[in-house]
């Protein structure tokens, strides 16, 4: 029995030193878990502070565009209302040159006609030598008046002159006020190109990158299977769900809008070259027509103002390729989005 009892205990002290390994690797794997965490929170801590940052940076240069934008649009208001002033000016200069023209004309006239007059006066006086006195004050007479009106003829020239070169002037800052009003609208449009850049960018990170949505020049082209079954008008599920996301996109970027860019977005119904006659249809006119308004019905109820929307039908009348392919028709049927301006 004594035998049996050290057996056991020298059993026991074998079995402990394993329990002592065991719990030692434990504890290291819980203290190199616990490492792996801080870490990785210390990490995620900093990229979350650096977008921050960047994030305050954009708001930054938002407000300066924002600022800049309403000095342009400051700048030509008044351009324009210097091009009405100077039009106005304009107008009046040359009816008033019609007129000055036109006494110029009647002058004219009367000091040619006192002219022949003089000179048959003085053929007379010639030709008479007992000529009476009463005839050389006439011809003295007719000598001064053709002096004034000369002289009359010679300030309407000056004046008429003067009068031309402030049209010249006057031209010129029309031209000039013309360039630099156009140089704002050019700064509209490229500042409406950007926007647009944008919200299709956004668009396409929030849709993906799907073969029947995508990109033509500047706008933005659903092909009709994805939101609409063959001849129907009816948005699926699957449209409201891509229509939702672009509604919801479309509002985000729109804040960042400035209040004085009169933005629209249009929405055009196609469809392809193939004749519709249903009791709904009539033809592919109303079928584009259709499909364009409930495109536009839907945004509204995402919260996309009325004002803001415009739908067009084009039916089959403007394709993207022509052809009667299968694939060429499928690319044809489509709803097209175009961000512009009213």
């Amino acid at each position: 029995m004594a035998g049996i009892g050290r057996r056991a205990s020298r059993r026991q002290l074998d079995i402990w030193p394993g329990w002592v390994d065991a719990l030692s690797s434990l504890v290291m794997v819980i203290v190199f878990l616990l490492m792996v965490f801080v870490l990785s929170q210390f990490a995620l801590s900093s990229l979350l502070h650096g977008k921050d940052e960047a994030l305050a940076r954009l708001n930054s240069r938002i407000a300066l565009l924002a600022d800049q934008l309403a000095m342009e649009q400051a700048d030509k208001e008044k351009l324009t209302t210097d091009m009405a002033a100077l039009n106005e000016q304009l107008q009046a200069s040359l009816a008033k040159n019609t007129q000055l023209q036109a006494e110029r004309d009647d002058l004219s006239a009367q000091v040619q006609a006192l002219t022949d007059a003089a000179t048959a006066k003085q053929a007379e006086l010639d030709t008479e030598k007992n000529a009476s006195a009463e005839a050389k004050a006439q011809v003295d007479l007719l000598n001064q008046q053709l002096a004034a009106l000369r002289q009359q003829l010679a300030q309407l020239n000056a004046a008429l002159a003067a009068s031309e070169q402030k049209d010249k002037e006057q031209q010129v800052q029309i031209v000039d006020l013309g360039k630099r009003l156009n140089a704002a609208l050019a700064g509209k449009v490229a500042e409406l190109a950007r926007y647009r850049s944008e919200f299709f960018g956004k668009l396409r990170e929030v849709l993906g990158d799907r073969p029947d949505i995508r990109i033509v020049g500047d706008r933005f082209v659903f092909q009709s299977e994805v939101l609409f079954d063959s001849g129907s008008a009816e948005l699926g599920d699957r449209g409201r769900k891509q229509l939702a996301s672009l509604g919801k996109t479309l509002m985000d970027v729109s804040k960042k809008f400035p209040k004085d860019l009169n933005w629209i977005l249009r929405v055009d119904g196609h469809t392809d070259n193939v004749p519709i006659r249903t009791p709904a249809f009539a033809s592919n006119w109303e079928l584009s027509s259709a499909r364009a308004t409930a495109v536009v019905k839907f945004l509204i109820q995402q919260g996309v103002p009325p004002e803001r929307l415009a739908s067009t039908g084009f039916g089959e009348f403007q394709p993207l390729e022509p052809g009667d392919a299968p694939d060429v028709r499928a690319r044809n049927r489509r709803i097209e989005l175009k961000l512009d301006q009213r």
